[in-house]
């Protein structure tokens, strides 16, 4: 009897899932498959409306092995990578919509110097896309960083308020990053080891190349070694940690990767100076020094610079000696290419750019045919502008340019401030490492840009999501009760 008022009780519900059953099974027998996603659907929207912060796990976690439509569907007219930009989207909608209904948006994340300078930087890209060469592509762009952004920082701000959801972020990255590399290096065997040509595309489908990969990895090689510091005494966890690295180096090695292995050395330079707490003074200094002696000699070190003719080689040594060639190494002098492009696109228009996301459309005829290498192309379509920095001059004009330098400067300066404020040792490391690892990109990001891709946006945005969330939950809340405690005691002795 019991069940039998439950069963009346759900008919309705039971009827649906039936009908749900018999239709998808006639349309699996007819090759039609595509209702079989619905009940994964179904989930997703369940779990976005009861915990959204499970969601935000879920998605960090496809991150890495998302795949671009296109490689699916070659003649589709518009390109995301699938499951994660749809599931970025739904996330947008549902948590702007939470925000507006329940009215609990935290002024103090909005009134944060890093936010305002983000909203600075969402405004003059929403300004640029009016006034684009494309509009339609420059809104589509701005609309991908908005689900970025409002993902990876907005909502990973109140997610990482509980502290043990930081280092829970990398490894969710972390794990299936060990998978790719894995099935690249067991790709990679297939054509020899140390086959630099093999390095391009081993990691196909879920990197489109070897630069973006190798970038990835960089960030993932620090993140992951202040984990194995914040383990203790738990033997388990360490030698596994041991191991995630271990494997997140080898892949590093094998991308060929010049700017990730560059991004890593220097952010172990940048440790050093942090570690021996070194005065900014003395490293200012130092920098304008440097600077004299570089402007001082900068036509000698040029003509250095054009004796180099090692190119890009299988063997390690080589490889990086190939870094300073600029005379004959095809992709060093294609970065030249595309930066040169841009400078002249960023002259004609310098206030409010091509638009967001155009300079892969509108580069072609800016290039200069002494310039062009054996992989340029007159139609212009193979890529971005190779700068994280150039780009945006070219896109945004100087505001946007001005608006991307904000962003990274002043998280840099919250986080380097919420590193020496912290006295929780382990969390301490922690931030260290994110820093580090926040740094590998900004480097990389002078040579590369895929800050319009999920894989490299989940990270960079995820850190800065870690600083100002520190900042303020951790920081800020810790002040206020020693304060409150401090005022406390001063009554009770009055």
């Amino acid at each position: 009897m019991p069940l039998l008022k439950e069963i009346k009780q759900n008919i309705w519900l039971i009827a649906l899932v039936f009908i749900y059953i018999v239709v998808n099974m006639i349309l699996t027998w007819n090759e039609f498959y595509y209702l079989n996603f619905l009940p994964v659907l179904v989930f997703f929207v369940f779990i976005a409306f009861t915990r959204l912060d499970i969601l935000f796990f879920i998605i960090v976690f496809l991150t890495p092995l998302s795949i671009q439509l296109i490689e699916f569907i070659h003649s589709s007219p518009v390109d995301f990578a699938i499951p994660t930009e749809p599931l970025l989207f739904g996330v947008m909608i549902i948590f702007l919509y939470k925000l507006v209904r329940e009215g609990k948006i935290d002024h103090r994340i909005v009134n944060h110097p890093v936010s305002y300078a983000i909203l600075f930087y969402l405004f003059w890209m929403f300004v640029t896309a009016i006034t684009s060469s494309m509009p339609l592509v420059s809104f589509k762009f701005l609309l991908a960083k908005v689900w970025f952004i409002v993902t990876f920082y907005l909502l990973a701000i109140f997610i990482f308020k509980k502290t043990e959801n930081i280092p829970l972020f990398i490894w969710c990255y972390a794990l299936p990053m060990v998978f790719i590399v894995l099935y690249s290096i067991k790709r990679h065997m297939f054509y020899g080891l140390f086959d630099k040509q093999a390095a391009h595309s081993v990691m196909e489908p879920f990197f489109r190349d070897h630069t973006s990969y190798g970038a990835i990895l960089a960030m993932l090689f620090f993140g992951v070694a202040g984990i194995i510091f914040k383990q203790g005494k738990n033997f388990l966890l360490k030698s596994i940690s041991w191991i995630v690295l271990f494997i997140l180096s080898a892949g590093l090695i094998l991308s060929y990767t010049r700017a990730a292995w560059i991004s890593v050395l220097f952010s172990f330079g940048i440790m050093i100076v942090t570690l021996l707490k070194i005065k900014f003074k003395y490293l200012f200094a130092g920098g304008i020094f440097i600077l004299i002696v570089f402007m001082g000699q900068r036509t000698e070190i040029v003509h250095k610079l054009e004796k180099n003719k090692q190119d890009s080689s299988a063997d390690l040594a080589e490889h990086v000696q190939s870094i300073s060639n600029i005379t004959t190494d095809d992709s060093n002098l294609e970065r030249l290419n595309r930066w040169d492009a841009a400078f002249k696109m960023f002259k004609e228009r310098p206030v409010f750019g091509w638009g967001p996301g155009t300079y892969t459309f509108n580069y072609a005829p800016f290039q200069s045919s002494r310039k062009k290498t054996l992989i340029s192309t007159n139609f212009g379509d193979r890529g971005n502008a190779h700068s994280e920095y150039i780009g945006p001059l070219a896109e945004s004009g100087v505001p946007g340019s001005i608006s991307f330098l904000l962003i990274v400067i002043i998280s840099l300066l919250t986080g380097f401030r919420v590193y020496h404020e912290i006295q929780d040792k382990k969390l301490k490391q922690v931030v260290l490492a994110y820093i580090l690892a926040f740094i590998t990109y900004l480097l990389h990001g002078s040579l590369n840009n895929f800050l319009d891709t999920d894989k490299a946006s989940a990270l960079f945005w995820g850190f800065i999501a870690v600083f100002v969330s520190l900042d303020i939950y951790y920081l800020h809340e810790k002040e206020t009760n020693e304060t409150g405690s401090n005022s406390t005691v001063n009554k009770s002795t009055n």
